[in-house]
């Protein structure tokens, strides 16, 4: 089996803990979102697994094995950290078979990668003319260029138009279906919700949640259901007599709290009520994440002090 395995990992520099005793493994075939507020050590996380920092302590290992200890590491491992870290003089071709030269690849898998980015037509462009959007997509073709079982992707959204955040979302879900290990870090959380099926989240650098999604999202939603029916007095009455909370009315619907939408239609079709709309309303993985990392935001920015009133003498 083919996973990231991080193992009381602690990274220091001077008296700041970037990382904190983390442990947590990535597992194939799913696509594991990896989220945190600013500075709660994604980055660093991601750079120690790939041996561009040395931890304090600990161990970050790919398959087993630490990343510099791997023969040709773009055939094992393909990450997207920085999109701007690529040479602007080189076209974006030369650039790729760099890659490849230096990991035993075949030229065809550089005409390969290229193609699936969507760069084919301007493969022999200068990368410094390249638009946000397009070199990120050359980022992602280098991350895929070894082919390889565990893929790390950096905000792979950043820049992308709509056409392009749908192809790597896309992209993302069929890595997994083909059983990579897929780690994605991101800030978009309607986005992230689109094609994570696991989620580890950090807080100053500590382990916050280690969980599927839909269970997170399960333990951070408020039981409440959403109904709207042709006899909204009677079911209202009947519900308020067997103690359920009901919030305001909204266009016709109205809310039950502390409730299950199961529970709700049971007891209007045993009522004879007949229902328009039944929905379960569960928080989204935005107010989820908020209402976890809440405590644990190390840069947040604060609402503006009210402008003093001014008085007439």
């Amino acid at each position: 089996m083919t996973s990231i395995d991080v193992q009381d990992l602690t990274k220091e520099y001077g008296t700041t803990r970037a990382v904190d005793a983390l442990s947590f493994s990535v597992r194939p075939g799913k696509v594991t979102g990896f989220l945190g507020p600013n500075g709660a050590g994604k980055s660093t996380t991601m750079r120690l697994v790939l041996g561009l920092d040395r931890p304090t302590s600990g161990t970050a290992r790919v398959g087993g094995r630490a990343y510099a200890s791997l023969d040709d590491p773009l055939r094992h491992v393909g990450a997207l950290l920085d999109a701007q870290a690529a040479h602007g003089s080189r076209t974006a071709r030369n650039h790729l078979l760099a890659l490849a030269v230096s990991n035993r690849i075949s030229a065809r898998r550089v005409d390969d990668v290229l193609a699936e980015a969507g760069l084919a037509a301007v493969a022999g462009r200068r990368i410094k003319t390249f638009s946000l959007g397009m070199r990120q997509r050359l980022g992602i073709a280098a991350a895929l260029l070894g082919d390889p079982a565990v893929v790390m992707l950096d905000e792979p959204s950043n820049g992308l138009d709509p056409e392009g955040i749908i192809w790597i979302r896309e992209l993302m879900r069929r890595l997994a279906q083909e059983g990579r290990t897929v780690l994605v870090s991101s800030h978009l959380m309607n986005e992230t919700a689109t094609f994570a099926d696991h989620l580890v989240v950090l807080g100053r650098g500590r382990l916050l949640t280690d969980t599927p999604m839909p269970d997170f999202i399960e333990a951070h939603s408020h039981p409440r259901v959403r109904v709207r029916t042709t006899d909204p007095d009677r079911l209202r009455d009947l519900l308020l007599a067997k103690g359920y909370v009901l919030g305001d009315a909204d266009d016709g619907r109205w809310t039950v709290e502390d409730a299950r939408a199961e529970e709700i239609g049971a007891i209007a079709a045993a009522a004879g009520i007949p229902v328009l709309e039944l929905a379960d309303e569960r928080a989204s993985l935005e107010q989820a994440y908020l209402a976890l990392t809440a405590a644990e935001t190390e840069f947040a920015a604060t609402a503006p002090a009210a402008a003093p009133s001014v008085q007439e003498a």
